[in-house]
């Protein structure tokens, strides 16, 4: 799961190409992307389109909003792997989730609270990864810029989720069709440690999947390096002047599995 692309739940019409995008999850999304006058009408719709033949992810919206237990009930419905749960600030809130829904959690981490809880969230049962909901985190801080702004929050969210056990989701992109943006945007997650990255629309899929998959050249590397360690007996050598040791062949393997 490189990819998690949003589909807006009150497009319909938009539901089958969106899993039919390359993605690694689809996410129908009845937060943000659909207005308050259409919440309930968007939520119906999504319902009469769910089948267990197609596992797709939830946003449902926050809790505490009118809608979150309308939500909550089509979120344990055949069809909806787990559920994407936004402004996640809350270990009780996560709970419950997890409870109503016997599916997979991903809390959105976007206000400094939901940063300061994530160690707590990242251990609850049902949680399989955090999601740096990056936009709304640059809002609620007060935060100009994407890049260096929030290198320190990203790196935090990494430590978090991989203490846990967890590969992060690093937040969308809003440049849709900007290719290079994307993909710069991938390779910076990646070198931080996600293991993911939001999507916003079908064209920064493949981008994205191509982001972070291992290079030809990084296959070449591990592949070498597990000759090299396998010809040595567990002794010490080098390859290209650096030595092998186990980290570096964990480092290999890695690789290869992905």
């Amino acid at each position: 799961m490189r990819s998690l692309l949003f589909v807006p739940a009150d497009r319909p019409d938009r539901f089958d190409k969106a899993c039919s995008s390359g993605a690694g999850a689809v996410i129908v999304d009845l937060e943000d992307a659909v207005a308050s006058q259409n919440k309930d009408a968007a939520r119906a719709a999504v319902a009469a389109w769910l089948s267990p033949q197609r596992q797709v992810l939830l946003r449902i919206n926050a809790p505490g909003t009118p809608w979150f237990h309308d939500d909550l009930a089509i979120a344990a419905m055949p069809g909806v792997s787990g559920v994407v749960l936004p402004k996640a600030e809350r270990v009780n809130d996560v709970h419950a989730v997890a409870r109503a829904t016997r599916g997979e959690v991903l809390p959105l981490i976007e206000t400094a609270k939901g940063l300061e809880q994530a160690e707590a969230i990242a251990q609850v049962r049902g949680v399989s990864r955090l999601v740096f909901g990056s936009i709304d985190f640059q809002l609620d801080l007060g935060i100009r810029g994407d890049d260096l702004e929030l290198l320190y929050f990203r790196s935090r969210l990494v430590f978090v989720s991989r203490f846990a056990g967890l590969a992060p989701v690093d937040g969308i992109t809003v440049a849709t069709h900007d290719v290079e943006k994307v993909r710069a945007d991938a390779l910076r997650a990646r070198a931080l440690g996600f293991g993911a990255k939001l999507c916003i629309h079908p064209a920064q899929v493949n981008v994205v999947n191509e982001a972070f998959a291992p290079s030809e050249a990084e296959l070449a590397w591990a592949r070498r390096v597990l000759v090299q360690a396998q010809a040595s007996h567990g002794g010490a050598v080098k390859l290209d002047g650096q030595m092998i040791d186990r980290p570096v062949v964990l480092r290999a393997e890695a690789i290869l599995r992905e």
